[in-house]
């Protein structure tokens, strides 16, 4: 990979901000949070638009955004970092860790699976929406995970799976004894600095003397969930629910500092090795290429790594379409992304609070916008 250093063409940084405050000022979007920037420095983070949805208060700068699955690929290194130590290995079978799980054909599920969603298990439960109306809490998602059958046997094909991620979560609970999101917590957010960080809010960003929950700015609903004021995105119960597969707290400048550590190949700002580079580079790299029962048009054109989602020829998805085949990040429900171009050496993040279905094309033309200002 190249290591010169990149620089942000001024000009071209304004067009991508004047991008942004269209949208936001023609009410296409509520509001907007951009920022990119190299492993040394993060650059231009900008915030436009409307904190609250029918208030004209701007968004605030350091507003805190529901990120939804750009939560997957953070849970992952997680995970990563328990293979480091030891305590986990690709080839485990979930049932090693959650013995309930092996039922109805998911007995040869392997970590693998769940971090390149191979599993054949299915995105969202059937029952996903009741199970939110009576707020179920994590151990209820996986118990009736535990209990769905497979749309296809493990390794034989690719279908998203948000339920693989909460079975993550719970083996990452199991083997450490914590939380995933103390363990997030603790060996992540704490020695990176992530001061707005959090998978779920906890008691005190409502009640305490920060009140981190007014700086969450209110996200549009899908169709289907705007009556449910006290369980879809924007109700204590989500945010506080911390689900491994969408519940991510955190703004954008934690976001792009957390992007820097992944180009720094898993070390801080000071310095602290959190991840090896080996860990970075598995996580990173096409892992379909040696599943020979994943049809091949997957492993060619749409490659996942361990929890990140890589560069899909012709299929911009969000990353904009001037990215390098290296590229890799996620995207989010809520109307969010993240990509991480390794042999740019940038990053570029984007926060909105509008839902990536079926408008994810501003979130497309913001991510090409922002690439174009690097030379």
């Amino acid at each position: 990979m190249s290591k010169t250093i990149r620089q942000l063409h001024r000009g071209r940084w304004q067009s991508a901000i004047d991008l942004a405050t269209r949208l936001c000022d023609s009410q296409t979007l509520p509001c907007v949070a951009i920022a990119t920037g190299t492993e040394y420095e993060i650059e231009g983070l900008t915030h436009v638009g409307r904190q609250r949805l029918n208030h004209e208060a701007p968004l605030r700068d350091d507003a805190i955004f529901l990120v939804a699955s750009i939560t997957k690929p953070i849970v992952a290194m997680a995970a990563l970092l328990l293979i480091e130590r030891g305590e986990l290995a690709l080839a485990d079978r979930v049932v090693e860790t959650i013995p309930e799980f092996g039922c109805q054909g998911k007995y040869g599920i392997e970590l693998r699976h769940l971090l390149t969603h191979t599993s054949g298990l299915v995105d969202m439960l059937p029952d996903n929406l009741e199970l939110r109306k009576n707020h179920a809490t994590l151990e209820q998602f996986v118990q009736r995970t535990c209990e769905e059958s497979l749309t296809f046997s493990p390794g034989r094909g690719v279908q998203y799976q948000s339920m693989g991620f909460a079975m993550l979560g719970a083996i990452i609970t199991r083997i450490t004894g914590k939380s995933c999101a103390r363990f997030l917590h603790d060996e992540f957010f704490v020695p990176l600095g992530l001061n707005d960080a959090a998978l779920g809010a906890t008691d005190d960003w409502f009640n305490g003397p920060s009140n981190k929950n007014e700086r969450i700015p209110d996200a549009l609903v899908p169709e289907g969930h705007t009556e449910g004021a006290d369980w879809n995105w924007n109700s204590r119960y989500w945010r506080q629910l911390g689900a491994p597969w969408g519940g991510l707290l955190i703004s954008a400048r934690d976001l792009a500092t957390y992007a820097q550590f992944m180009l720094r190949h898993g070390r801080s700002s000071d310095g602290q090795r959190l991840l090896s580079p080996a860990a970075i580079a598995a996580a990173t790299r096409n892992q379909l290429e040696c599943m020979r029962d994943v049809p091949e048009i997957e492993r060619r054109c749409r490659p996942w790594g361990l929890g990140w989602r890589l560069d899909w020829p012709a299929h911009s998805a969000n990353f904009g379409d001037l990215l390098s085949t290296h590229t890799y990040g996620h995207w989010g429900a809520t109307g969010t992304v993240m990509w991480i171009d390794p042999e740019a050496g940038t990053f570029g993040i984007v926060l909105t609070t509008l839902p990536q279905e079926p408008s994810g094309k501003y979130l497309s033309r913001l991510s090409s916008a922002i690439a174009a200002a690097w030379e």
